[in-house]
Formats: C-alpha cells, sequence, structure tokens
C-alpha cells in the first residue's frame, strides 16, 4: 500500500498466499483419502469405496474454512498505515 497497491489487492494477495497451503494439504490428501477408503471398502456396506460427492465436499468444506480463517489477518493486513509498516521493516 506505500508504492500505491490498493486494498483489495492487499486483500487478494494477502488470502492467495493463505490459500496455497490448503490447495497443497487438499491436493496430497486426496489420494491418501482415496487410498484409505479403498482399504476400508469392507466396512462400508452398500457404499461406493470412493464417494467423489463426499470427497469434493469435504475439499471445499475444508478450503472455506481456511479462507475463513485467513480472512481476519488479511483484513488487518488492509488496515495498517503504510508508514508504520515501512518504519517496522
Amino acid at each position: 500500500m506505500a508504492i500505491g497497491a490498493p486494498r483489495a489487492a492487499v486483500l487478494r494477495l494477502v488470502l492467495r498466499d493463505s490459500a496455497r497451503p490448503v490447495f497443497g494439504g487438499i491436493l496430497a490428501g486426496l489420494p491418501l483419502a482415496m487410498a484409505a477408503a479403498y482399504g476400508l471398502r469392507g466396512l462400508f456396506y452398500g457404499l461406493s469405496a470412493v464417494d467423489v460427492l463426499s470427497l469434493s465436499g469435504a475439499s471445499f468444506l475444508l478450503l472455506a474454512i481456511g479462507l475463513l480463517a485467513a480472512y481476519p489477518p488479511a483484513r488487518r493486513a488492509t488496515r495498517i498505515d503504510p508508514l508504520v509498516a515501512l518504519r517496522y521493516e
């Protein structure tokens, strides 16, 4: 913001940087979840071992929770006075 970035751009930057580890965790966790479901397929009577709807719903929920957790620090980053931030660095 000290060099002219609008508040919306700073908010987007912080949220995008916070979402990267969440996406990485989801991408790493999906194959592991499918492997675990395949290993436990005998316990799922009448259900498919890999339910795409459940996996996508859980992934979306985790992404939403991650972005919701990152929103307050992102809002705080947009409210900092640029001169105070520059003096701190």
